[in-house]
């Protein structure tokens, strides 16, 4: 980790420390461009907004999957409080972003969290092979 990672990932935890202060989860992301410029700032929203996925990874995964070009994109690097989740992760991978720097690994913050019950979502099918693939008919060509 350079002086600049180390630099950038403060003041993802700064902005972490201000989320709490205005209510909200203790998380917050930072993205920097290939010249080693913010480009943009995210803190976690998911208590404010009262929306589970208002997480800062997805944020800027977001913004970066709409402002930025591919090349761009993998040239860039978040800085965040915790480890991306599944769900940010995911969209971080989508969106082109070429690194990721975290502070605090998943495992560091199941650590620190109460226990809570597993969730799980019941997935079926495939169903309806035939009839679903129409709509996709050359869309990948």
């Amino acid at each position: 980790m350079t002086p600049d990672d180390e630099r950038h990932l403060r003041r993802a935890l700064e902005l972490a420390v201000s989320a709490r202060a205005t209510g909200d989860g203790p998380f917050a992301s930072l993205l920097v461009g290939p010249d080693g410029q913010v480009l943009i700032e995210a803190h976690n929203t998911v208590d404010v907004d009262n929306d589970i996925t208002a997480h800062p990874e997805l944020k800027l995964a977001r913004w970066a999957a709409r402002e930025l070009d591919l090349d761009t994109a993998a040239g860039t690097t978040m800085y965040t409080s915790c480890q991306p989740c599944g769900m940010c992760q995911g969209a971080i991978e989508r969106s082109g972003i070429g690194r990721v720097v975290f502070a605090l690994s998943t495992a560091q913050l199941t650590a620190l969290k109460p226990p809570a019950p597993p969730k799980t979502v019941r997935l079926e099918g495939p169903s309806l092979p035939d009839e679903a693939g129409v709509p996709l008919a050359g869309y990948y060509l």
